[in-house]
C-alpha cells in the first residue's frame, strides 16, 4: 500500500515518537491528542514537553484535537493506553484505512486481546499490531529500532510494514497476531517482577532466572491461545522482554523496583503516577490462563503483590519454594 498521510491517535510519549519516525520516513502525520493545552503547546513550541521533552517535532507533524481530521489519513495508528483503546476506536467514525494497534495489554473487562476489541468495533477494518523492543525517546531520536508488524494475511503485514518502515525504524512482517499481542502484553508483567528482584538486591543470577522463567510462561499461554511459539522468541517476545526487564528506563521495571525499595503501592498507582500496563495485565492474563489450564506462577505473584494480597518478600518466598520440574 501507499501512505502519504498517517494518523496517530494518542499524543503521549509513544504516539509522539511514532509520529517522529513516520515523519522521518517522509510521510505527513496527523498527531491527535485530547488535551487542548498540550496540543496547542506542541503546535506552538514544536515539542511535546509534557511527555517527550527535548525532542523537536518535524515540520511534517501536525498536532490536532479534531478527531475528524484523522479521516484524512490513509492509515491510522492507535497509540493510546490499552484500556482506552475501545473508547478511542469507538469515536473514529468514518476512517476506512488500515488500523494499526500500537498499545500493549489485555482488555480488563472481558479479557480480550486488543485486536479482538478492535474487531468488534470495526468489523470491516484491516487490523494490524505493532510491537517490539523500543523505548519512545530512542525512536523519536531516530536511533536504530526493530519491531514486528503483524497482520493477517501476511501480505497485508508486508504492505503496511513497507509503508511505515525506514532505515532506522525497521519493521518485520508477521501473520501471528496472537503471538505478537501476548508477547507485548505479558512482558510488562514479567518486567515488574524483574524490577522487584533488582530492588530487593537478589542479584543478577536471580533476575536472569526470573526473566527466563517468565518467557516460558509467556510461551505457554501464547501457545494455548493458538500462537506459534517461535514468535515469542522474536522481537515481540524475547526482544521486548529483554529491553523492558533489564532497564530502569522501563516504567514496569521501575515500578517493581520502587515497590521493592519500599515505596507505597498507592503512590505508584495514583492518578499522577506513570501508566504501568503490567499492573492491569496480570489479572487479565491469569484469567485467560485459567481457561486453558496454563500455569503462570510469576504472573500470579505479580498479581498478588499489586492486589495487596502478599508482600513482595512473601511472593518471592513462594516462588523459591516451588518444586523443581524436569522441564523449564
Amino acid at each position: 500500500m501507499r501512505a502519504e498521510c498517517v494518523g496517530v491517535a494518542g499524543a503521549g510519549a509513544w504516539g509522539t515518537a511514532l509520529a517522529c519516525a513516520f515523519a522521518r520516513r517522509g510521510l505527513r502525520v496527523l498527531l491527535w491528542g485530547r488535551c487542548a493545552g498540550a496540543v496547542a503547546e506542541m503546535r506552538e513550541r514544536r515539542e511535546n514537553r509534557r511527555r517527550l521533552p527535548g525532542i523537536s517535532l518535524p515540520a511534517a507533524i501536525e498536532p490536532t484535537t479534531d478527531c475528524a481530521r484523522l479521516e484524512e489519513a490513509s492509515l491510522l495508528v492507535l497509540a493510546v493506553p490499552a484500556q482506552k483503546l475501545a473508547e478511542v476506536a469507538g469515536g473514529l467514525g468514518g476512517h476506512r484505512g488500515p488500523l494499526v494497534i500500537a498499545a500493549k495489554g489485555i482488555e480488563r473487562v472481558r479479557r480480550r486481546r486488543l485486536s479482538e476489541v478492535l474487531r468488534d468495533l470495526c468489523p470491516s477494518a484491516a487490523i494490524a499490531v505493532l510491537s517490539g523492543p523500543a523505548f519512545a525517546a530512542e525512536v523519536a531520536q531516530g536511533l536504530p529500532s526493530a519491531l514486528t508488524l503483524a497482520a493477517d494475511p501476511l501480505s497485508r503485514a508486508r504492505d503496511i510494514a513497507a509503508a511505515l518502515a525506514s532505515r532506522t525504524f525497521r519493521l518485520y512482517p508477521s501473520d501471528d497476531l496472537v503471538g505478537v499481542e501476548i508477547g507485548g502484553a505479558l512482558k510488562n508483567v514479567i518486567a515488574i517482577a524483574a524490577g522487584a528482584v533488582l530492588g530487593l538486591g537478589l542479584g543478577e543470577n536471580a533476575r536472569a532466572a526470573l526473566v527466563t522463567r517468565g518467557l516460558a510462561e509467556m510461551m505457554r499461554l501464547a501457545a494455548a491461545l493458538g500462537a506459534r511459539r517461535e514468535t515469542l522468541t522474536g522481537l515481540s517476545g524475547l526482544g521486548d522482554l529483554l529491553l523492558t526487564a533489564t532497564s530502569l528506563t522501563s516504567r514496569n521495571t521501575r515500578f517493581g523496583y520502587e515497590l521493592a525499595r519500599g515505596r507505597p503501592l498507592a503512590a505508584l498507582t495514583g492518578p499522577d503516577a506513570p501508566l504501568v500496563e503490567g499492573v492491569w495485565t496480570a489479572q487479565a492474563a491469569l484469567d485467560l490462563a485459567a481457561r486453558f489450564g496454563v500455569e503462570m506462577p510469576i504472573t500470579r505473584a505479580v498479581r498478588d503483590v499489586v492486589a495487596g494480597r502478599r508482600t513482595i518478600a512473601e511472593a518471592v518466598d513462594l516462588l523459591l519454594e516451588r518444586p523443581l520440574a524436569e522441564r523449564e
